[in-house]
Protein backbone atom coordinates (compact mmCIF):
# COMPACT_ATOMS: atom_id res chain seq x y z
CA UNK A 1 0.00 0.00 0.00
CA UNK A 2 2.81 2.29 -1.29
CA UNK A 3 0.19 4.98 -1.86
CA UNK A 4 -1.38 4.74 1.54
CA UNK A 5 1.21 6.92 3.12
CA UNK A 6 0.13 10.21 1.96
CA UNK A 7 -3.29 9.73 2.83
CA UNK A 8 -5.49 10.86 6.11
CA UNK A 9 -6.50 7.80 8.27
CA UNK A 10 -10.30 8.03 7.53
CA UNK A 11 -9.36 7.49 3.94
CA UNK A 12 -7.76 4.11 4.55
CA UNK A 13 -10.21 3.04 7.53
CA UNK A 14 -13.12 4.24 4.21
CA UNK A 15 -11.32 2.60 1.27
CA UNK A 16 -11.32 -0.71 3.88
CA UNK A 17 -14.91 -0.66 4.14
CA UNK A 18 -16.02 -0.16 0.73
CA UNK A 19 -13.51 -3.22 -0.73
CA UNK A 20 -15.29 -5.73 2.11
CA UNK A 21 -18.16 -8.12 0.34
CA UNK A 22 -21.55 -6.80 1.00
CA UNK A 23 -24.30 -8.66 2.35
CA UNK A 24 -22.63 -9.96 5.31
CA UNK A 25 -21.98 -8.24 8.71
CA UNK A 26 -20.25 -9.40 12.10
CA UNK A 27 -22.58 -9.01 15.20
CA UNK A 28 -21.67 -6.31 17.69
CA UNK A 29 -21.38 -9.24 20.26
CA UNK A 30 -19.21 -11.61 17.85
CA UNK A 31 -16.85 -8.28 17.08
CA UNK A 32 -16.47 -7.62 21.26
CA UNK A 33 -15.35 -11.44 21.36
CA UNK A 34 -13.11 -10.76 18.75
CA UNK A 35 -11.54 -7.36 20.24
CA UNK A 36 -10.91 -9.11 23.53
CA UNK A 37 -8.80 -11.97 21.96
CA UNK A 38 -7.35 -9.41 19.55
CA UNK A 39 -6.15 -6.51 22.22
CA UNK A 40 -4.79 -9.56 24.73
CA UNK A 41 -2.82 -11.63 22.20
CA UNK A 42 -1.75 -8.66 19.74
CA UNK A 43 -1.14 -5.56 22.30
CA UNK A 44 -0.96 -2.21 20.82
CA UNK A 45 1.82 -0.38 20.45
CA UNK A 46 1.51 3.26 18.10
CA UNK A 47 5.14 3.23 17.41
CA UNK A 48 5.98 0.53 14.19
CA UNK A 49 8.48 -2.20 15.78
CA UNK A 50 9.30 -5.34 14.12
CA UNK A 51 7.41 -8.62 14.94
CA UNK A 52 8.80 -11.74 16.15
CA UNK A 53 9.28 -13.33 12.26
CA UNK A 54 10.82 -9.96 11.58
CA UNK A 55 7.45 -7.82 9.70
CA UNK A 56 7.16 -4.43 10.46
CA UNK A 57 3.80 -3.79 12.64
CA UNK A 58 1.93 -1.25 14.73
CA UNK A 59 -0.74 -0.48 16.47
CA UNK A 60 -2.77 -3.99 17.47
CA UNK A 61 -0.84 -6.31 15.31
CA UNK A 62 -1.25 -4.10 12.24
CA UNK A 63 0.79 -4.79 8.97
CA UNK A 64 -1.31 -3.09 6.00
CA UNK A 65 -0.94 0.78 7.14
CA UNK A 66 1.81 3.13 6.34
CA UNK A 67 5.04 2.54 9.18
CA UNK A 68 4.45 5.92 11.47
CA UNK A 69 3.45 6.76 14.78
CA UNK A 70 -0.59 6.82 15.38
CA UNK A 71 -2.73 7.55 18.03
CA UNK A 72 -4.86 5.21 20.32
CA UNK A 73 -7.59 6.54 18.45
CA UNK A 74 -6.54 5.63 14.94
CA UNK A 75 -5.00 2.11 16.04
CA UNK A 76 -8.43 1.43 18.07
CA UNK A 77 -10.31 2.48 14.76
CA UNK A 78 -8.12 0.13 12.46
CA UNK A 79 -8.89 -2.86 14.62
CA UNK A 80 -12.78 -1.68 14.53
CA UNK A 81 -12.34 -1.92 10.88
CA UNK A 82 -10.31 -4.88 10.52
CA UNK A 83 -12.74 -6.73 12.36
CA UNK A 84 -15.73 -5.89 11.25
CA UNK A 85 -14.98 -5.84 7.39
CA UNK A 86 -11.80 -7.32 6.47
CA UNK A 87 -11.09 -10.20 8.60
CA UNK A 88 -14.87 -10.82 9.94
CA UNK A 89 -16.45 -10.49 6.32
CA UNK A 90 -13.80 -12.76 4.55
CA UNK A 91 -14.08 -15.58 7.85
CA UNK A 92 -18.17 -14.96 6.91
CA UNK A 93 -17.24 -15.39 3.23
CA UNK A 94 -15.60 -18.75 3.62
CA UNK A 95 -18.03 -20.37 6.60
CA UNK A 96 -21.32 -17.95 6.79
CA UNK A 97 -22.44 -20.77 8.81
CA UNK A 98 -21.01 -18.78 11.87
CA UNK A 99 -23.59 -15.75 11.22
CA UNK A 100 -24.84 -15.84 14.07
CA UNK A 101 -22.94 -18.11 16.47
CA UNK A 102 -21.04 -15.20 18.47
CA UNK A 103 -18.36 -17.11 20.24
CA UNK A 104 -17.22 -19.18 17.35
CA UNK A 105 -17.23 -16.28 14.70
CA UNK A 106 -15.32 -14.16 17.37
CA UNK A 107 -12.41 -16.87 17.57
CA UNK A 108 -12.47 -17.70 14.12
CA UNK A 109 -11.80 -13.37 13.24
CA UNK A 110 -9.13 -13.56 15.61
CA UNK A 111 -7.46 -16.66 13.91
CA UNK A 112 -8.17 -14.98 10.85
CA UNK A 113 -6.61 -11.68 12.63
CA UNK A 114 -3.33 -14.00 12.99
CA UNK A 115 -2.69 -16.04 10.09
CA UNK A 116 -4.60 -14.04 7.03
CA UNK A 117 -8.27 -14.54 5.71
CA UNK A 118 -6.97 -16.56 2.77
CA UNK A 119 -5.18 -19.09 5.37
CA UNK A 120 -7.90 -19.28 7.81
CA UNK A 121 -10.45 -19.94 4.56
CA UNK A 122 -8.39 -22.60 3.36
CA UNK A 123 -7.78 -24.31 6.75
CA UNK A 124 -9.11 -27.99 8.75
CA UNK A 125 -11.32 -25.06 10.80
CA UNK A 126 -12.98 -23.58 7.65
CA UNK A 127 -13.79 -27.25 6.42
CA UNK A 128 -14.79 -28.68 9.98
CA UNK A 129 -17.30 -25.55 10.38
CA UNK A 130 -18.64 -26.25 7.11
CA UNK A 131 -19.13 -29.71 7.32
CA UNK A 132 -21.46 -29.41 10.48
CA UNK A 133 -18.64 -30.57 13.00
CA UNK A 134 -18.37 -27.32 15.22
CA UNK A 135 -16.33 -29.29 18.06
CA UNK A 136 -14.25 -30.95 15.78
CA UNK A 137 -13.54 -27.05 14.02
CA UNK A 138 -12.61 -25.96 17.37
CA UNK A 139 -9.84 -28.66 18.32
CA UNK A 140 -8.45 -27.78 14.73
CA UNK A 141 -7.33 -24.36 16.25
CA UNK A 142 -4.36 -25.78 17.82
CA UNK A 143 -3.21 -27.07 14.53
CA UNK A 144 -2.03 -23.24 13.70
CA UNK A 145 0.69 -23.02 16.45
CA UNK A 146 3.90 -21.83 14.20
CA UNK A 147 5.60 -18.63 13.22
CA UNK A 148 8.62 -18.86 10.66
CA UNK A 149 8.07 -23.05 11.07
CA UNK A 150 8.86 -23.03 14.85
CA UNK A 151 6.38 -24.01 17.34
CA UNK A 152 5.86 -20.65 19.65
CA UNK A 153 4.37 -21.26 22.90
CA UNK A 154 2.95 -17.87 23.08
CA UNK A 155 0.96 -18.64 19.71
CA UNK A 156 0.03 -22.00 21.97
CA UNK A 157 -1.03 -19.82 24.50
CA UNK A 158 -3.42 -17.91 21.95
CA UNK A 159 -5.15 -20.96 20.16
CA UNK A 160 -6.34 -22.77 23.31
CA UNK A 161 -7.77 -19.24 24.10
CA UNK A 162 -9.73 -18.68 21.19
CA UNK A 163 -10.27 -22.46 21.30
CA UNK A 164 -12.08 -21.99 24.76
CA UNK A 165 -14.22 -19.41 23.24
CA UNK A 166 -14.94 -21.19 20.69
CA UNK A 167 -16.53 -24.55 22.67
CA UNK A 168 -18.53 -21.25 24.56
CA UNK A 169 -22.23 -22.31 23.99
CA UNK A 170 -21.90 -25.19 21.72
CA UNK A 171 -25.11 -27.00 20.92
CA UNK A 172 -25.38 -30.77 20.64
CA UNK A 173 -26.42 -30.53 16.43
CA UNK A 174 -22.83 -28.98 15.96
CA UNK A 175 -20.41 -31.01 18.55
CA UNK A 176 -21.85 -34.31 17.24
CA UNK A 177 -20.65 -35.46 14.25
CA UNK A 178 -21.17 -39.41 13.42
CA UNK A 179 -18.70 -40.59 11.93
CA UNK A 180 -19.67 -44.34 10.62
CA UNK A 181 -18.47 -46.50 8.00
CA UNK A 182 -21.21 -49.14 6.57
Amino acid sequence: MADASNRPIAAIVATALVAAPVGVAVSDPAAQVATGLIEKWEGTKTVPYRDMIGKWTVCTGETRVPMRVYTPTECRAFLRTAIRSDFGKGVLSCTPQLQNAVYQLGAAISVAYHIGVAAYCGSTMARQFKAGDWFSACQAFALWNKAGGVVVTGIVNRRNDEMRACFTNLTPEVTLTVKVRI
